[in-house]
């Protein structure tokens, strides 16, 4: 066991299992005391390896993170300090690991529940090594001015408020880590406040006694004083009587343990901690009170006066001349994080992304502010959700269908469309499936699968102009434009595409108005007198009958309308029902795990 102080200024510790929230109040404790580097040098996730972001005062800092113990001990040779916030499952074993590395001095074990034997296996092999362990079961520790463990001392208001920022005179150990806040609080009160604090933990045998930081505390010439809070159950405070009466510890030790209402109850108490129960007489609060009044403590009658014993001897010693006054000094203002500020209204921010179709803060995700349990409970299909997520309303049910046979419909058309053949390539090539996807897709647009929307664009335009067929055709035919959704490369008119002819009979059947698809075989009928290829293709289709959905539902605006046929909407139907299709594709290859494709010779021509 250290005889001497465990921590300064410059102590740097390596934090096992990330968590953010102590992390943070570690580092704000470091610039509260003015402190130039970051307390904490490493983080240890098993399995990982990176950084994590932290705020050091204002400044944003990168901690590296390391998968293993010892990656993290040979990184960081001057962090002599593992804090270790394993589950009690894993606590012994990495904590053990932290042990047996020369640079680490001091194990803290957050976690409660560490069976007893590995305890003990770690306290054996810690005092053979002259290393120190606080805990199990312990909130950790404190330096005022220097360095805290973790949670210890608990927020950046309750550390200003009991002057831990800042060195005092008072060398303080306890069992419990709630109890210690408690008495930061109440030295601060009546003295000028902690030098360093120890939670020794409740556990039945702790990595550290009491007596071993009382011993310490006498040899650190700032503290003057010494306060110990102990408990019923165990024996560890009649180790600090019998240095007490061997005059191993020469400063005044105040000292109250705490349990003393046991004896109220006709049988035996457990309280909190694991260690908090007595096991006979000489186990009890009385017994030991009683034994450190008699080595020589400072005792006082009742918890209630504990307080006043502590700030007596702190004011015997300061006549006595043995205490200087502390200069107070004011702390520096820790920036609040934004989400605070923002929930306290002290600070408003701008955001930086925009949604209205879906909403993630509730219980349950919501799609244009229907409850997925909803759509799930009233039996909607694609179609709905493709209505709420792209057109922020519940469409009629013969809308919703409708989009579920465009989906239907357009999901393949066959291995030899550009597509297709794109992804039935890449994956061939040995490429994943998002890869294989998206060189499918990356083939849609003016001449394969994306002439939906300019379809849907030119037809409106034409109708709503009043322009008859030929006038729309000749028209286009002198800009040199190709009628969008017209011609097809092997459809004709005594073969007509059968996808046309099932959306068309749908239309018809459940449309209120279909008078842009009317429109459109209308100049089908003419462009087919020009040419048996000039059929009506499915683009064509769906541009038309989109327009009529948009329209006869009377839940869209002129002005709406034009927005979604300009954003590319309908291309979008396309799209996602393609992508179905190209996913078909690339398992396909993979189930039959084809080899690479290399294109045949005598489908090339070549020529100079």
């Amino acid at each position: 066991m250290a005889t001497g102080q465990l921590f300064s200024r410059t102590t740097q510790a390596l934090f096992y299992n990330y968590k953010q929230l102590p992390i943070q109040r570690m580092l704000d404790f470091d610039f509260l005391c003015g402190r130039e580097t970051p307390s904490v040098a490493g983080v240890i996730n098993p399995g990982s390896e990176g950084f994590q972001k932290l705020f050091f005062g204002q400044e944003e800092i990168a901690i590296p993170v390391h998968s293993t113990v010892e990656a993290a001990c040979e990184a960081h040779p001057t962090a002599d300090v593992f804090i270790n916030f394993a589950s009690f499952r894993s606590a012994a074993a990495s904590s053990m690991a932290a042990l047996k590395q020369p640079t680490v001095r001091v194990v803290a074990i957050i976690a409660e529940g560490v069976p007893e034997s590995d305890t003990k296996q770690l306290i054996a092999y810690a005092r053979a090594n002259n290393k120190v362990v606080i805990g199990p079961a312990t909130v950790g520790g404190i330096q005022a001015g220097a360095f805290k463990i973790g949670d210890t001392a608990g927020t950046i208001d309750n550390i200003i408020h009991c002057k831990l920022y800042r060195p005092g005179s008072i060398g303080f150990v306890s069992k419990s880590g709630g109890m210690s806040n408690e008495l930061y609080n109440t030295i601060a009160r009546v003295t000028d406040g902690i030098y360093e604090g120890i939670a020794i933990g409740g556990d039945v045998f702790p990595g550290s006694t009491l007596s071993d930081h009382v011993l310490r505390f006498n040899n650190i010439p700032q503290v003057k004083m010494i306060a110990v809070l102990g408990e019923l159950g165990g024996r560890d405070e009649y180790s600090l009587v019998e240095a007490l009466k061997q005059g191993k510890v020469t400063k005044p030790v105040v000292a109250w343990v705490s349990g003393t209402c046991a004896r109220l109850f006709k049988s035996e108490v457990q309280f909190g901690h694991a260690g908090a129960k007595s096991g006979g007489e000489k186990e009890s609060a009385q017994a030991k009170n009683q034994a450190l009044r008699d080595a020589g403590a400072v005792v006082p009658t009742s918890y209630e006066a504990f307080e006043t014993v502590i700030r007596e001897t702190f004011e015997k010693l300061v006549e006595e001349g043995k205490i200087s006054p502390v200069k107070e000094a004011t702390p520096p203002q820790i920036p609040e994080d934004l989400n605070t500020a923002i929930k306290s209204g002290k600070v408003r921010a701008p955001t930086h992304i925009i949604s209205t179709i879906s909403d993630d803060r509730g219980e349950e995700p919501c799609y244009a502010g229907v409850p997925m349990s909803s759509i799930v409970e009233q039996g909607l299909g694609v179609g709905d959700v493709i209505s709420l997520l792209w057109f922020k309303r519940s469409l009629p049910r013969y809308c919703a269908k409708f989009i579920e046979i465009c989906i239907m419909l357009c999901a393949d058309h066959g291995p030899c469309v550009s597509g297709a053949h794109n992804s039935i390539v890449t994956a061939r090539a040995g490429k994943d499936l998002v890869s294989s996807l998206v060189s499918g897709l990356l083939t849609i647009g003016p001449r394969f699968g994306g002439a939906i929307d300019d379809a849907a664009r030119y037809f409106k335009d034409a109708y709503d102009r009043g322009l008859t067929p030929y006038e729309f055709v000749e028209g286009m035919k002198k800009k040199g434009v190709r009628v969008p959704g017209i011609g097809h490369r092997i459809k004709r008119g005594d073969n007509r595409d059968k996808r046309v002819e099932l959306l068309q009979r749908f239309a018809r059947s459940n449309f209120p108005s279909v008078k842009y698809m009317e429109y459109a075989v209308q100049v089908e009928t003419y462009t087919l007198s020009k040419a048996n290829n000039l059929v009506m293709n499915v683009d064509g289709a769906i541009g038309s009958l989109f327009l009529d959905l948009l329209a006869g539902s009377g839940m869209f605006t002129k002005q709406e309308i034009d927005e979604i046929v300009e954003i590319g909407y309908l291309n979008g139907l396309f799209v996602l029902a393609r992508s179905i299709g190209l996913i078909g594709h690339t398992f396909d290859q993979k189930r039959l795990k084809q080899p690479l494709y290399r294109h045949p010779w005598e489908d090339v021509l070549y020529t100079k």
